[in-house]
């Protein structure tokens, strides 16, 4: 094996960045984040109401005890809007202007959940004084910390510190990730293995190493070793690989750290025997009674409080078609296992949309949709007669997206492991829908079928709390409708 010396050697090792929590991997950066938050806004309740008495009556006067309910309330209601606006998400951070946004937006709709709270539990409501001051700490606690969050996660020397051992396809891979920005590590550089491996990766980014592999990740302060060469069959160095491990240096195979680092299964690299030895990927037993309660729960719950929406969204169709037309559009889906169904939604395209009944996929600014359809498709509420699948039981609450059997005839023949995305029940929403745009064309649908190996190899009900979460964001911020 080809040996050298780095130039890049500031910086020492720390913990890994992603932890998995319930089956999901989770940015531990961004879960600290939370329960420091979570702590100052627990603590702005008892603030604002001591700071209140201090001012009117010149002491404080208070047991912390006296405001442990109203403040797990007010905690509890406010990172649960968090969450569900994408604030806790590992590529959140678009920019500051984006992230003060999605704050504001947060706090004002804690201002009004909090106030409904108040009404139904009165034992819970502060004044409207002690109130005011607890939100606006705590609005500002949140602001601060995450400014700081922002400069602190910039610097290089509280990323993970990663050794790859490969320079071709894969290693471009997670070259390109690094350059994001994002991903939370840093790649000292890529050993070539063995000569046979074409070179993807910059020339100056290779490393040589002059003596042993154990001995270059000391000199590296190298928290882990990334294996990605394109074949391993070919001078894998076992007994080096061997020795950093004792030293105490995580190793890793590709798919699981770009699994782990994207959220994704990459399709590319993925063989049968990473599916028949990955941990998931396993048959759902008890697991699906659960989730079948979940999904009639959650169901009839959202069919009790958007059948207002419903009824706004039959006569919008009705008057913009002239009382002509259909008001619901039913479609052939593939389904559990592969089984056909007919999916329910509100029609938001002219009536024979498609000329000779051959499927096509619904493009950006795509004629055939209407003016009503647009608003629509845009706030998913041509989504919600799906409910009536999920109680039906032709569909979850959340899965991967059906398809039309045209279309899946059509991706089978053309992308690997598809089939697969239909050992669960498709889903009115998914980790594929929230992660990845509209899928219209066979590149998106190879992109979103990663995301949707992922949910299924991970699957939990955490998981499916947090999608159904971060589905709220998605629809706010007018991610993946069309």
């Amino acid at each position: 094996m080809p040996y050298g010396k780095s130039k890049d050697t500031s910086g020492y090792g720390y913990p890994p960045i992603m932890m998995r929590l319930l089956r999901h991997y989770i940015s531990q950066a961004l879960l600290t984040l939370l329960g420091v938050e979570a702590l100052s806004l627990f603590g702005s309740i008892y603030l604002g109401r001591a700071l209140h008495f201090m001012l009117i009556q010149g002491k404080v006067g208070l047991r912390v005890d006296e405001m442990i309910p109203s403040a797990s309330a007010f905690m509890f209601v406010m990172l649960t809007i968090m969450i569900s606006l994408g604030l806790y998400e590992r590529n959140f951070w678009s920019g500051k202007g984006e992230m003060l946004l999605r704050v504001g937006v947060s706090f004002l709709f804690g201002l009004f959940a909090m106030t409904l709270l108040y009404y139904l539990v009165p034992d819970l409501a502060l004044g409207r004084g002690e109130f005011s001051l607890a939100i606006g700490i705590a609005f500002l606690s949140v602001l601060s910390l995450r400014f700081i969050f922002f400069k602190i996660t910039r610097h290089d020397q509280l990323k993970q510190r990663v050794l790859v051992l490969g320079v071709g396809e894969h290693a471009a891979e997670i070259e390109a990730l690094q350059q994001q920005g994002t991903m939370g590590f840093l790649v000292p550089g890529y050993i070539q293995v063995h000569e046979h491996e074409t070179p993807r990766v910059p020339a100056g980014r290779m490393l040589q190493v002059t003596s042993n592999l154990a001995n270059l990740a000391d000199e590296l302060r190298v928290d882990e070793i990334v294996v990605a060469m394109d074949d391993r069959r070919k001078g894998f160095p076992i007994d080096e690989i061997l020795s950093c491990k004792i030293n105490g240096v995580a190793i890793s195979h590709f798919l699981g750290f770009f699994e782990r680092q994207t959220g994704k299964v990459q399709l590319e690299a993925l063989r049968p025997s990473s599916i028949i030895f990955a941990e998931g990927f396993q048959g759902m037993g008890l697991r699906s009674t659960v989730k079948r309660m979940f999904d009639v729960t959650v169901s009839l719950l959202l069919l009790a409080l958007t059948w207002p929406l419903m009824l706004v969204a039959v006569l919008a169709i009705w008057l913009e078609s002239g009382g002509h037309g259909p008001i619901l559009y039913r479609q052939s889906r593939v389904g559990f296992k592969d089984r056909l169904f007919e999916v329910i939604k509100f029609r938001s395209m002219v009536v024979g949309a498609e000329k000779g009944g051959k499927a096509v996929w619904a493009q950006k600014n795509d004629s055939r949709i209407t003016r009503v359809g647009a608003v629509l498709r845009e706030t998913r509420i041509d989504e919600l007669p799906q409910l009536f699948n999920v109680l039906r039981g032709d569909m979850s609450f959340v899965g991967p997206r059906p398809e039309r059997p045209q279309f899946v005839a059509d991706l089978r023949r053309g992308i690997p492991c598809y089939s697969m995305r239909h050992m669960v029940k498709p889903g009115i929403t998914g980790w594929a829908q929230i992660c990845y745009p509209y899928g219209a064309s066979e590149k998106d649908a190879r992109e979103k079928l990663q995301y949707d190996l992922y949910y299924i190899k991970n699957y939990s009900f955490f998981f499916d709390v947090v999608i159904l979460l971060q589905t709220v964001h998605t629809i706010l911020w007018g991610r993946g409708a069309r």
